[in-house]
């Protein structure tokens, strides 16, 4: 199978793209990636004369562009997206462009050449905040940022295409995810460099809100696991069924890397921001995926990569 994994060079995506080449050994990947602040070519140099890799450096919003690598593709998993809420609220017109009008330039030239399979990746951000219980893939759809409300959106557009056109599109939504690669403005790994720079970690408001939080692996496996089985026309949603608060996630850091409360400030509250998100993952669960790390070996290994991979991180701050 050849794929075409856009948005590769990011911190999913390029975790993604590692653990499919090393999972098959019939697989080969195309990475169309536009190496924005996020897309970071260091994630996958090494990669660089392995015969199954190939980088395009390109926007998915390129009609031209993507309905050429589609014709030499069997499948498609859609990972490339603007995707920090707080720079959506800055910013909102560049993440309804990318999210909505990549993913329909995607879906378009998919449609044409014909692709066997679709996986659209997306975000448990799309159902809204919700105080007892999870969100069912049925449930509908309450976004808060434009971030959320724009992937919200190119669900609903991948969807279609599979009602209108029979596109074989799945939809994945996932809860957040932390790991190696992954760009330090988001949380864990905001933190983990802060505290390693002897800074101090910004909590927003009272530091309660709760998220649900899943290690990168476990999210690639579970795509994997719906590229291969899951059925056309259906959304998935993915989780460890782990729930953190920012005050809990931030407590676990500072016991990781030895420092105590005076390391952390709080901020003011984001706009908007959704207290609790919570998924139920027993749709993909009962066919047979399940997480494989457990929350304390996963978070511990993701510090010890930070702290081995300065070279990699440091710049990134620097610019950012």
């Amino acid at each position: 199978m050849r794929l075409l994994v856009t948005g590769g060079s990011g911190f999913i995506g390029a975790n993604f793209v590692r653990d499919q080449l090393a999972l098959h050994s019939d697989r080969s990947v195309v990475n169309l990636d536009a190496l924005t602040y996020a897309g970071n070519p260091a994630n996958l140099a090494d990669l660089a004369t392995d015969p199954r890799y190939l980088f395009v450096r390109g926007d998915i919003r390129d009609a031209a562009l993507v309905g050429q690598l589609m014709e030499e593709v069997d499948a498609v998993v859609h990972f490339a997206a603007e995707s920090h809420v707080d720079r959506s609220i800055a910013d909102p017109g560049a993440f309804v462009s990318t999210n909505v009008m990549g993913t329909f330039t995607l879906l378009e030239a998919a449609r044409r050449a014909g692709v066997d399979r679709f996986v659209h990746v997306s975000t448990d951000e799309v159902y809204g905040s919700i105080k007892e219980g999870a969100f069912r893939e049925t449930d509908p759809l309450r976004p808060s940022s434009p971030y959320s409300a724009s992937k919200a959106g190119s669900d609903l557009l991948a969807l279609a295409y599979h009602t209108t056109h029979n596109l074989p599109v799945m939809v994945t939504r996932c809860s957040n995810n932390y790991g190696p690669y992954q760009f330090p403005e988001k949380l864990i790994p905001l933190f983990v460099t802060n505290l390693l720079e002897g800074r101090k970690v910004p909590i927003y408001g009272s530091g309660t809100n709760v998220r649900e939080w899943i290690y990168v692996l476990d999210h690639c496996r579970a795509v994997d696991f719906v590229l291969g089985r899951g059925t056309p026309g259906e959304v998935y949603n993915i989780g460890s069924g782990v729930e953190k608060t920012n005050l809990e996630i931030t407590d676990a850091l500072l016991a990781l890397l030895g420092k105590d409360a005076s390391s952390v400030e709080h901020v003011g509250d984001r706009k908007g921001h959704d207290f609790r998100y919570a998924i139920d993952c027993s749709k993909l669960r009962s066919l047979g995926w399940a997480p494989a790390f457990t929350f304390e070996e996963a978070l511990a290994a993701t510090v010890d990569w930070y702290r081995t991979n300065t070279a990699w991180w440091q710049p990134l701050k620097a610019r950012s």
